[in-house]
C-alpha cells in the first residue's frame, strides 16, 4: 500500500518514550479512535520517532496506528492534551490530523492487491488510494475535513520530498503526475481548495500537457467513486494511470538516485525545480489557511471556553472598578479633573428621591403564588372522588394510594435586588447634561436607600481620557456632587468595565440596568472594546438604556434601547422609569 499503510510484513515500532506524557497522550488519542475509524480494535502510539519513517503510519495486520510525536504543534505539552474536548484539538491540529488520516486508512483502505498484480499498476493504485480514502472519510464524517487539511502540509511534503534537495520532484512526467495525485486530486476529494494549488496545477500542465492532465483527473475521480474493497477496479485504474504518463504498469516504479544531480529542472545548477517550488508554496498556503480557519468544536468545549472568557472579563471589570472607585469611600475626590464641588440637595430633589423610592417598591412588589398539594390525611379539603377511590382500594384489600385531601398554600416570591449604573459623557459636547445628571445621581442613590427593594446604584462620568466616580455603590452621598466638561478622549470601555465590576452587572442574579448618557461620538479604539462589553452585558440579561441628546450627529452604540431627550432636565425621570420597568420585567 502507500507509505502510510505498512506492508503486511512490517511490524509496529517498539516505542518506549522517556517522558511519561507520551504514554498518556497515546492512551488519550486511542480513546477517541473508535469514533473516527468506526472500529474499536485499534492501538495508537504517539511518540517522537514513531511512524515507520513517515509522519504517521497504519499497520493493518496489527491494527496499530503510529504518529510521529515530532509533529505535535510547538509548545504543546503532551501531558496537557484533552482530545475528548473537540475544541482542545486545534492546539495540536497537525498531530490530530495525522491521526485522522490514519483512521481513514483503517476504515477505508481495505482492498489488497493480488500477489500477481503488475507492480507498476499497484504502485499507481497505492498513490490514488491516498485521496480516495480521504474523500471517503469526509463523506462519512464531514467534520474531519479540517483535520485532514491540517495534516495535508506534512503529508504532502513527506510524500513528494519537496524539501529534500536530493529527492525533490523534477520536471518529469512521473513527478508531475505524482504531484497531481497528491495535491490536485485532494481538491476533487473535497480536502483542499483550488486556489491553494493553482500554481502546482500550472506547472503540472506545462509538464504533462492539458490532455494528459485531463486523463489523470478522470482516473482519480473514478478512484474516488470506487468502493473500499474493490481491488480489481483500483488495480485497473493504476494500469490506466501508468499508460497515461507513459510508464510500464508491469515494471516496478523507478527509484530516484539520491546521488544524481538535479538537472531535470531546466537550470542545470541543482536548484529546486519549478515543480518543487510550487509544492512548497502550496504547502505553506495550506498551512496558513488552516491556522486561521475555525476548527470543529463541541458544546462542552464551547461552554468551558465561554465560562473561562466570562471569568476573565469579570476579573478585568473588577480590576477596573478598583482602579476607578479606589475601594470604599463616602465622599468625592476633589482633585478629580471633572469635579467642581458639592452642594446641598434641593427640596425638589429630596421629593423626587422619595417618589422614586415608592415607585421602585411598587414595581418590586410580587403577588402571592398559590400551590396546590394533595395528601392522604387532613388538613385540606376533602374530595369525594378521592375518598371513594380510597374506600374501594381498602375494600379490595389493597393499600390505599388515593389522596382525597387537597390543600392550597400561598407564598410571596421575594423581589429581586436592583443594580443600576449610570455613565455620563462629560466631553464638551454634553455640557447641557452635567447638572441634570448630577441631580439624577443623587436622587437615585437616595431612592435606593429608602426603597423596600434591595437596590445598589453607582454613577461615573468619563471624558478627557479618565473615568471619575460621582456616587459609589457602598455609600449614600449627603450632598450633590457637581461636575463639568472637558476636552479629551471618550473612554467608554473603562466606564462600562468600572460599573460592571462595581455592581456585577454581568451576573444574572438581580434586575440590572445600565444607563449611558452620551451623543456616542467615540474614537474607534474605545468604541470597539466598549461595544464588546455592552454586548456581553446584554447577553447576560442586563438592560441598557441610552439617553441621547436631541441633536444631529448622535451615534448610539448597537444593542441599547435609545431614548432621545429633548429636555435634559427630564433625565432623572427617564432613568427612574427605566429602573421601575427593569424591576417589573423580572416578574
Amino acid at each position: 500500500m502507500t507509505t502510510h499503510v505498512a506492508a503486511p510484513a512490517a511490524a509496529p515500532t517498539a516505542m518506549f518514550p522517556a517522558a511519561p506524557g507520551w504514554l498518556t497522550l497515546s492512551a488519550a488519542f486511542g480513546d477517541e479512535v473508535p469514533a473516527i475509524a468506526d472500529r474499536d480494535d485499534l492501538v495508537v502510539t504517539v511518540a517522537p520517532g514513531a511512524g515507520h519513517g513517515a509522519p504517521a503510519c497504519f499497520f493493518p495486520d496489527f491494527a496499530t496506528i503510529e504518529v510521529d510525536g515530532s509533529h505535535m504543534d510547538k509548545g504543546v505539552d503532551p501531558a496537557t492534551v484533552e482530545p475528548h474536548r473537540v475544541g482542545d484539538r486545534k492546539r495540536y491540529r497537525t498531530a490530530w490530523g495525522l491521526l485522522t488520516h490514519e483512521c481513514g486508512h483503517a476504515k477505508h483502505s481495505v482492498w489488497r492487491a493480488p500477489d500477481d498484480a503488475p507492480p507498476g499498476a499497484v504502485a499507481a493504485a497505492d498513490l490514488l488510494e491516498e485521496t480516495r480514502m480521504e474523500a471517503a472519510q469526509v463523506r462519512r464524517r464531514p467534520g474531519d475535513r479540517y483535520w485532514l487539511r491540517a495534516s495535508a502540509t506534512n503529508l504532502i511534503l513527506a510524500d513528494t520530498q519537496a524539501n529534500d534537495p536530493a529527492a525533490a520532484p523534477q520536471m518529469t512526467p512521473h513527478d508531475a503526475a505524482r504531484s497531481a495525485a497528491l495535491l490536485l486530486a485532494r481538491v476533487d476529494g473535497g480536502i483542499l481548495n483550488r486556489r491553494e494549488v493553482a500554481r502546482v496545477e500550472r506547472v503540472v500542465r506545462d509538464v504533462l500537457g492539458t490532455d494528459t492532465l485531463a486523463k489523470l483527473r478522470r482516473i482519480w475521480r473514478a478512484a474516488h467513486r470506487t468502493a473500499d474493497d474493490n481491488a480489481t477496479r483500483m488495480i485497473e485504474l493504476g494500469r490506466q494511470w501508468c499508460e497515461a504518463i507513459g510508464t510500464d504498469p508491469n515494471e516496478p516504479p523507478d527509484t530516484p538516485d539520491p546521488n544524481a544531480t538535479n538537472n531535470a529542472n531546466g537550470t542545470g545548477n541543482g536548484t529546486p525545480s519549478p515543480l518543487a517550488n510550487a509544492i512548497t508554496s502550496a504547502a505553506a498556503a495550506i498551512g496558513s489557511a488552516v491556522a486561521t480557519e475555525p476548527a470543529p468544536t463541541d458544546p462542552i468545549t464551547q461552554a468551558m471556553d465561554a465560562r473561562a472568557a466570562d471569568d476573565k472579563a469579570r476579573q478585568q471589570a473588577q480590576k477596573t472598578a478598583k482602579e476607578v472607585f479606589g475601594g470604599a469611600g463616602t465622599g468625592y475626590d476633589p482633585t478629580a479633573r471633572h469635579i467642581r464641588g458639592t452642594r446641598a440637595p434641593s427640596a425638589t430633589e429630596q421629593t423626587a428621591a422619595r417618589h422614586l423610592a415608592r415607585a421602585l417598591t411598587t414595581a418590586g412588589h410580587r403577588d402571592r403564588t398559590a400551590t396546590k398539594t394533595r395528601s392522604t390525611v387532613p388538613p385540606g379539603r376533602l374530595r369525594m372522588r378521592g375518598a371513594m377511590t380510597a374506600d374501594a382500594q381498602r375494600a379490595a384489600g389493597a393499600i390505599p394510594t388515593a389522596e382525597p385531601f387537597t390543600r392550597t398554600t400561598r407564598s410571596t416570591v421575594p423581589a429581586p435586588p436592583l443594580r443600576l449604573g449610570i455613565i455620563c459623557d462629560v466631553t464638551d459636547s454634553m455640557s447641557a447634561f452635567t447638572a441634570p445628571v448630577a441631580s439624577a445621581a443623587w436622587i437615585l442613590a437616595h431612592a435606593a436607600r429608602h426603597t423596600a427593594v434591595p437596590a445598589t446604584t453607582a454613577t461615573v462620568v468619563f471624558g478627557a481620557g479618565t473615568v471619575t466616580p460621582i456616587t459609589r455603590p457602598d455609600a449614600i452621598p449627603a450632598k450633590v456632587t457637581e461636575f463639568g466638561t472637558r476636552l479629551g478622549g471618550h473612554v467608554i470601555d473603562t466606564a462600562i468595565g468600572a460599573l460592571d465590576g462595581a455592581l456585577d452587572l454581568s451576573r444574572p442574579s438581580a434586575a440590572r440596568l445600565l444607563v449611558i448618557i452620551s451623543d456616542g461620538n467615540f474614537e474607534d479604539e474605545t468604541r470597539k472594546p466598549g461595544q464588546k462589553m455592552l454586548d456581553r452585558l446584554r447577553d447576560s440579561g442586563c438592560a441598557v438604556l441610552w439617553l441621547a441628546p436631541d441633536k444631529l450627529g448622535t451615534d448610539p452604540m448597537n444593542g441599547a434601547t435609545v431614548h432621545t431627550l429633548t429636555d435634559p432636565t427630564t433625565t432623572a425621570r427617564a432613568i427612574g422609569q427605566a429602573a421601575t420597568a427593569a424591576l417589573r420585567a423580572t416578574r
